[in-house]
């Protein structure tokens, strides 16, 4: 199966495991800055050759799932990679087909699209908080391979990627929202009912990779509790996973402009005071 769990332990010769140290931030940033060259490659790539890339990430409240996305977008093109993160149904959309509110925003050619929570949602969140039934959370599993196959068949590369953080790290992460004003945004109500939901969330996760890792789009599992390592290690797989090409970049020199005149504004100027 896909989703054999990736642990952050290196064993040594007799079997014994040992901690991996916390990553330094001087090496991190190194390797992060490497790879986010690649994304640009990547990119280039894709819009050149029409490619469509459609990327999921799931996992539980503070598993890292919005600082992976941050990094994997934050030196790329919004144009080409566009991250949908839906918010809950419209009374419309909740009588219309499950799988209908997701379909537009799949990628064109050209496209990269991240999904911060998916389709999925009826598998996790709506079933453990009880927003749909057993039933209807069982019938949609039952769905979704099909589905995924229509997907890759239509020509999409996808990609489902689940973040693994453990209980105590969920805990520390969400506590600290509760004081960063940086922060507080993501603490919302939901996340504080469905905190105590742990066990609930754990057999929800496992109904959904019984289900719905298979061999045309199969689940992979990040430990995310160092979220260093989840981020560099999520961006490598992903470029490792697409088969993009290096094409050629053309030389860019700036054009010669004339003599720069003194040309004083006639409109006065509302200026941003400095206060810093």
């Amino acid at each position: 199966m896909a989703h054999g769990k990736h642990h952050k332990h290196d064993a040594d010769p007799d079997g014994a495991t040992t901690p991996r140290a916390r990553l330094g931030r001087k090496e991190y940033e190194r390797d992060l800055a490497r790879l986010q060259g690649e994304l640009v490659s990547l990119q280039r790539w894709v819009v050149t050759s029409g490619a469509k890339v459609c990327v999921v990430f799931e996992g539980r409240d503070g598993a890292g799932k919005g600082g992976v996305i941050k990094r994997i977008t934050e030196r790329v093109s919004p144009r080409v990679f566009r991250v949908v993160a839906l918010p809950a149904p419209t009374e419309r959309e909740r009588s219309q087909m499950y799988f209908q509110r997701y379909m537009p925003h799949l990628p064109a050619g050209g496209e990269i699209v991240i999904f911060d929570r998916s389709w999925y949602n009826r598998a996790g969140v709506e079933r453990v908080m009880g927003f749909c039934t057993e039933e209807e959370s069982d019938r949609f599993l039952s769905l979704v391979p099909a589905v995924e196959e229509a997907m890759v068949e239509s020509g999409i590369i996808l990609l489902k990627y689940w973040l693994e953080v453990d209980a105590d790290e969920q805990t520390r992460r969400l506590e600290s929202r509760i004081d960063d004003p940086r922060k507080t945004w993501k603490l919302s109500p939901m996340d504080l009912k469905s905190y105590r939901r742990w066990s609930d969330y754990t057999r929800a996760r496992d109904a959904m990779f019984a289900a719905t890792d298979t061999e045309i789009a199969p689940w992979y599992v990040a430990d995310s509790n160092d979220k260093k390592r989840a981020r560099l290690n999520i961006i490598r797989h992903l470029l490792d996973h697409v088969p993009y090409e290096r094409v050629p970049l053309e030389h860019v020199t700036l054009p010669k402009r004339p003599r720069l005149e003194d040309v004083p504004s006639e409109h006065p100027w509302r200026r941003v005071p400095e206060q810093f």
